[in-house]
């Protein structure tokens, strides 16, 4: 249920950037998740709704777009996609990888008043 902390966070960040930039009401965010970083989106949009109800960004569109899992491996610096942190390399079968893209999560835009 760590989702509803992310929301509460993706509003603190929404609040703050109004503030910073004097807007009054948010149409749409933008939310870039990795495939990797464990948020379980319906959750995540349910708990988004929830603590934006009385807010800058009540009734808000959420709109997720995924990124795809990517890693290196540290042996033969093959770069794959990852759908998980223990996956072997496809070129030389090393277990060392490293992520590279897709354990994340950011506001990429608002749509604001």
């Amino acid at each position: 249920m760590h989702e509803l902390s992310l929301a509460e966070s993706i509003l603190q960040l929404i609040e703050d950037a109004a503030i910073e930039q004097k807007f009054t009401q948010v149409k749409t965010v933008w939310l870039e998740v990795g495939q990797l970083a464990c948020v379980e989106q319906e959750s995540l949009r349910f708990f988004f709704t929830v603590v934006t109800e009385d807010s800058i960004a009540r009734q808000a569109k959420l709109e997720i777009i995924d990124i795809a899992g990517q890693a290196m491996c540290d042996q033969c610096h093959q770069v794959m996609m990852t759908t998980t942190y223990h996956q072997v390399c496809s070129q030389c079968g090393s277990y060392a990888l490293h992520v590279t893209q897709g354990d994340g999560m950011r506001i990429k835009e608002l749509e604001v008043e």
